[in-house]
């Protein structure tokens, strides 16, 4: 009986757990990944979104390739030192003020060890398959140039793991809160502090535009 309450529910247990409805999308998913013109239409809304974002002073990751744009939120947030993850402070800001969920990569998603190198701080924003339309593109460019200027104006603050530091996935789990304005801050494992201005209050909830 267990078996067929699960078929009303989620699928027969040869799906694996995932609803019929999900497995007919990954399988059009698969089909049209080998469709050409819609490759050539998917790459062509990325490079688009790069072009708009450069003439507009935004530095991001060249190439941009085919899925994603790649903020350099490190380029964006210069005087903002790693552990203060820059990253996670523009994505936060990009929900704020526009709703856009982006995700961090950087030394939130990859925790540093002692003596490594310094690591790109870089915010992703993924373009699902078919489910933003032109005016969604625009419309998320206007939000990450409007970020980009309260970069510029240093308006933006570090932020700080409250909960969850050691944890794997902790980009996905960790809960933050913003630096406040002049606050003290030793780099852990450097010995090195540091004052941060800033006035932007950034959001500590993990922002993760899947625009995946």
């Amino acid at each position: 009986s267990l078996g067929q309450r699960l078929i009303l529910t989620e699928g027969f247990t040869t799906y694996g757990g995932m609803a019929g409805r999900d497995m007919a999308a990954i399988a059009v998913g698969l089909r049209e990944v080998t469709d050409e013109s819609y490759l050539r239409y998917r790459t062509r809304t990325v490079a688009y979104m790069a072009q708009r974002l450069k003439e507009l002073g935004v530095p991001f990751v060249e190439p941009p390739g085919g899925h994603a744009i790649y903020l350099h939120a490190g380029a964006m947030l210069p005087s903002m030192p790693a552990h203060e993850l820059p990253g996670q402070a523009v994505a936060c800001a990009l929900y704020l003020e526009g709703g856009l969920r982006a995700c961090e990569i950087g030394d939130l998603m990859f925790k540093p060890s002692v003596g490594a190198k310094p690591r790109r701080q870089l915010v992703r924003l993924a373009l699902p398959r078919r489910v933003y339309t032109q005016a969604h593109v625009d419309y998320s460019i206007e939000v990450v140039a409007r970020v980009n200027k309260l970069c510029k104006a240093d308006q933006l603050r570090g932020l700080r793991i409250t909960r969850g530091e050691a944890s794997p996935l902790r980009h996905f789990t960790a809960e933050m809160e913003p630096l406040h304005t002049g606050e003290i801050v030793k780099h852990p494992g450097r010995g090195r502090d540091e004052s941060r201005p800033g006035e932007y209050g950034t959001h500590a909830e993990p922002a993760l535009m899947q625009v995946q």
